[in-house]
């Protein structure tokens, strides 16, 4: 007796998720490739290893000591800057241009169009990272720094700024003004950055543990732990879920706006 097999539930999945992947990798790539169709990535760049090198370098003789603690350091505060002039455009844009409605009506989720859109983004926020390895190389040259705070300090890098740009994906997306979505990214992200500051802190009273979920809920907090080389499990997950909620608010008002 011949068998005559069909297409199993896990086949299908298997498919739908292959489908699923080269559409965020193709919208990824569109949007990465953008970037560099424009002066923007190479103004990006220049602006950011020159501001970055600059303050290390100042202050990188006067301790006179082989670690990159500053250049991290200057990360939180550069990202401010940085990370909504990266975003700004990515859904503000084509709103005003009213290409957003033309790339929904293609086969393409919501969400797929958000994750290919952040993967484009960090992806150029990678290579911008990138370009600050031969400044890591001459401190190895120059010294022994510790290998584990280099390595935690560029994974902090990269989740604090996937942090940022999640919120500016999402803030880039209420509305159609690049300007307008800047500035509301720009205080977004100060606001999660100053919330764990001392500063900060000591005026919030201490009722019910509130001064210490305003301090864990900092994105310094996490990535200080992370600039000494100490990967922690829960900052990881920390930046993973506020990224995954901006991105669900992201996902929520592109429906929201194609049902108004």
């Amino acid at each position: 007796m011949t068998t005559i097999t069909g297409p199993t539930a896990t086949g299908t999945a298997i498919r739908t998720t292959g489908i699923t992947l080269t559409t965020v990798r193709t919208i990824a790539g569109k949007e990465f490739r953008s970037y560099f169709q424009s002066p923007i990535a190479y103004i990006f760049i220049t602006a950011f290893l020159v501001l970055t090198h600059f303050f290390f370098f100042r202050g990188f003789f006067l301790v006179n000591q082989a670690t990159m603690r500053e250049f991290f350091g200057l990360i939180p505060v550069v990202f401010l800057f940085f990370v909504p002039a990266l975003t700004m455009r990515l859904w503000a844009e084509e709103r005003k241009l009213g290409t957003t409605e033309l790339l929904l009506t293609f086969p393409v989720e919501d969400w797929e169009a958000v994750l290919g859109k952040f993967v484009a983004a960090l992806g150029f926020l990678a290579a911008a990272l990138a370009c600050t390895l031969p400044l890591t190389l001459t401190v190895v040259i120059l010294g022994r720094p510790d290998g584990g705070a280099i390595v935690g300090g560029y994974l902090g890098s990269l989740l604090l700024g996937g942090t940022y740009m999640a919120m500016g994906l999402w803030l880039s997306s209420v509305t159609s003004n690049q300007i307008v979505a800047f500035i509301l990214a720009l205080f977004g992200s100060f606001a999660l950055f100053m919330i764990g500051e001392p500063i900060v802190l000591s005026a919030i009273p201490q009722v019910l543990g509130l001064r210490s979920f305003c301090a864990y809920m900092s994105v310094g907090y996490h990535f200080d732990s992370l600039g000494r080389g100490v990967v922690d499990l829960r900052d990881v997950l920390y930046y993973l879920s506020v990224i995954a909620f901006f991105l669900f608010l992201n996902v929520r008002s592109i429906e929201s706006r194609k049902w108004s």
